[in-house]
């Protein structure tokens, strides 16, 4: 069976059945009426008759074939049903739906560039980076000028690198995601007005998360800045630039930041949740467990937010709700928050668990590993020992080694080090 002409079938199937038809439904005919009654004379009685002559064979009639009933005609589904079914889909977040529909959209108008689009998007989201780009390439061929296609060119180039599992055999990516951003950016200029100040700031921001990932974070609170002038009061730039702000140590502003992003969308679960874990690290863990529990309260299946309730939580030294949350987020969503498995490595240590924290902080060390603490970490557990459980040295000398190349200045790493050498 050809796969393209099942999906495209089983999707026009389901349309025409959900198709309501005013008054009846075609192919209905009235109803047959009952045939007249046929008057049966009375009998008669029957004289004699003389010898009967030799029947002559009746002749055959010829029997007229059938004309067969005309097949109904066929009804095809337009490409822009598929692509309104592909966004609902992708806004629920289910994507492999989403790819099913914008396939078939594109598969009934190849040259339809909204189809490609959501295609595109949707291979990102399926982790299929490669036809993802081959997608949104094809569909910059076909409108040169359209500006999200720029930008989800250049964010499917970055996440490529983020999610391949080798960010070094993809580095070329962020340059590759820059040069897209600056096509979009002579695109965006074209523009007048407020129209042209978003679409701006959605480059500029996008720019400062890929600086961000060089490491750049001059660069990348430059563009992040740029991008709230441009755009000051969206929730989304406030969060980011806080963000870049307590990465680069620079904890106070990157509150004031976060505080403001709480005031721009108070119902948004990501600002609520991050400004908590900020004011516990700031050392105001009343307000933090506060702030964290209705981040939580808002979005109760939101991964972040509650994993966010755990990390305060441990912060402020409440290790019960700490694991409940901590492992509620990571059941949520098992890939995409590191930080979470390192808590949760960080609770088993703290009571001698050493075969979960081991297991924990290979997860974060895996899933995040251009950061130090969890490589850090990692190495820690595997330098103790308890029960039977026995040290690893080797182990524990090449965490302490990565840590120190991702952070030269990382004296923990460096005094471990020292002791397993």
């Amino acid at each position: 069976m050809n796969r393209r002409t099942s999906i495209s079938g089983l999707l026009f199937l389901a349309a025409t059945l959900l198709v309501v038809t005013p008054g009846r439904a075609l192919g209905q005919t009235a109803p047959a009426q009952p045939p007249a009654p046929v008057q049966t004379p009375p009998a008669q009685p029957v004289p004699a008759q003389p010898a009967p002559a030799q029947p002559v064979p009746a002749q055959p009639v010829p029997v007229q074939p059938a004309t067969p009933p005309a097949a109904a005609p066929t009804r095809t589904i337009p490409a822009a049903n598929y692509v309104a079914q592909g966004v609902f889909n992708y806004e629920q977040g289910k994507f492999d739906e989403a790819y099913v529909a914008f396939r078939a959209a594109s598969e009934l108008d190849p040259r339809n560039v909204d189809a490609l689009l959501g295609l595109g998007r949707s291979q990102v989201k399926l982790r299929l980076f490669g036809p993802a780009l081959d997608t949104l390439k094809k569909a910059l061929e076909l409108d040169p000028r359209n500006l999200n296609a720029y930008i989800y060119l250049s964010q499917a180039y970055v996440q490529q690198y983020i999610g391949s599992g080798d960010p070094a055999a993809f580095v070329g990516n962020l340059s590759e995601a820059l040069k897209v951003l600056n096509s979009a950016e002579t695109v965006a200029q074209a523009q007048t007005g407020k129209p042209g100040e978003i679409s701006l700031s959605r480059i500029f921001n996008d720019r400062g998360y890929v600086y961000k990932l060089q490491g750049d974070t001059v660069k990348a609170i430059a563009a992040f800045k740029q991008a709230n002038t441009l755009n000051p009061d969206n929730s989304v730039l406030l969060f980011n630039l806080g963000d870049m702000y307590y990465a680069a140590g620079d904890l106070k502003t990157a509150l004031d930041y976060l505080q403001q992003a709480v005031i721009a969308d108070p119902r948004d679960p990501y600002n609520r949740a991050y400004y908590a874990k900020l004011l516990a690290l700031n050392g105001d863990a009343n307000s933090a467990k506060s702030e964290a529990a209705q981040a939580a309260r808002l979005a109760p299946t939101n991964a972040y937010a509650v994993g966010q309730y755990g990390v305060v939580s441990y912060l402020a030294g409440d290790r019960a709700t700490a694991k409940t949350q901590l492992t509620q987020a990571v059941t949520l969503d098992p890939l995409r928050n590191p930080e979470f498995y390192y808590y949760l490595g960080r609770l088993s240590l703290d009571v001698g668990d050493l075969k979960g924290a081991r297991d924990s902080l290979t997860r974060a060390a895996t899933l995040g590993s251009r950061t130090a603490d969890y490589v850090y970490y990692l190495g820690l557990s595997y330098e103790r020992g308890a029960g039977a459980v026995a040290p690893d040295r080797i182990k524990a000398r090449d965490n302490y080694e990565r840590a120190l190349q991702l952070n030269p200045a990382y004296k923990a790493a460096r005094d471990g080090l020292e002791r397993v050498r």
